[in-house]
């Protein structure tokens, strides 16, 4: 009786351990000289989104431009937002493209437009190009947008970008509604001085007006690179003894500038505020301004 009611506390402290709930699996196999070796696996970890969960996380970032004159589009390009700010006029986002791509002194009186496509909808706002580059060493520029109400993409770092890496190019080649291709990430340049990267090369297919579109990873939904240009093979045949010729792209022959190069040139042109940080909760009052990424 004496060594039963020594080892009822332990009892009873064991079926309270039994009936607790936990959140980690348990179990017991044989160990030396018959003991049980007690294991346990810990809670499980979060599934890895699929690559249509993903493709929906990345797609609001994007949005296509047209540089309109006499209510004709003369030319057209793709863009990612990258930032936002709320004001005291209102919502103002940012959307990162190509200079090449917005230069408009061709023209006498054009207009520059920002089309968000929703399936059968599209929606168009009035924008201005606020800062661009030197092409062909900076060939980015950043167009203000008042009222467009997306969501910015997130740069990934240099350190995710990787040789291999799974990606998808949004853009809105020959002016239509936005695009998808996927691929990965064929080459990656370094700079030697800087020790960043300079260049990406993808093996995605594009076509033209997908510059400035953005080059997303499959794995964390970030934002890896903006589309420069690609390299073309011009191809020639003949027919009924007329020579005709054609440039088609080259696979695995896309460029695109890295976000390395994206945050030099947002600091370069004073615009780093949009780098990082949280749009306010209302718009400002004093005139002052928010960002948000």
């Amino acid at each position: 009786m004496t060594r039963f009611a020594l080892g009822l506390p332990a009892l009873f402290a064991m079926l309270s351990c039994a009936a607790a709930p936990s959140s980690h699996a348990v179990s017991e196999t044989p160990g030396t000289g018959g003991a049980p070796v007690v294991m346990k696996q810990v809670g499980a970890l979060t599934p890895r989104p699929t690559r249509k969960e993903q493709v929906k996380r990345i797609l609001p970032h994007n949005v296509r431009l047209a540089i309109v004159e006499d209510g004709k589009a003369r030319r057209t390009a793709s863009g990612v937002v990258i930032g936002n700010e709320k004001t005291a006029e209102g919502l103002v986002s940012y959307v990162l493209t190509n200079a090449h791509a917005v230069e408009m002194e061709d023209l006498k009186d054009p207009s520059l437009v920002i089309i968000v496509d929703d399936r059968a909808d599209s929606t168009e706002y009035r924008a201005q190009v606020v800062a661009s580059g030197s092409v062909p060493d900076m060939d980015l520029a950043l167009v203000k947008v008042p009222g467009l109400p997306l969501e910015p993409a997130q740069l990934a770092s240099d350190s995710e970008l990787e040789l291999g890496d799974d990606v998808v190019v949004a853009a809105s080649p020959f002016g239509r509604a936005l695009s998808l291709s996927g691929g990965m990430v064929s080459q990656v340049e370094w700079d030697k001085d800087s020790k960043k990267p300079r260049m990406v090369k993808t093996d995605a297919p594009i076509g033209y007006g997908a510059s400035g579109g953005g080059i997303f990873s499959l794995e964390s939904g970030k934002l890896l690179a903006i589309v420069e240009g690609y390299r073309t093979a011009k191809v020639g045949f003949a027919v009924a003894e007329q020579n005709y010729s054609f440039d088609v792209p080259m696979p695995g022959e896309t460029f695109a500038a890295p976000t390395s190069k994206v945050r030099v040139f947002l600091q370069q042109k004073g615009f780093s505020r949009l780098l990082g940080g949280t749009a306010s909760a209302a718009p400002a009052t004093d005139g002052s301004q928010t960002a948000s990424r």
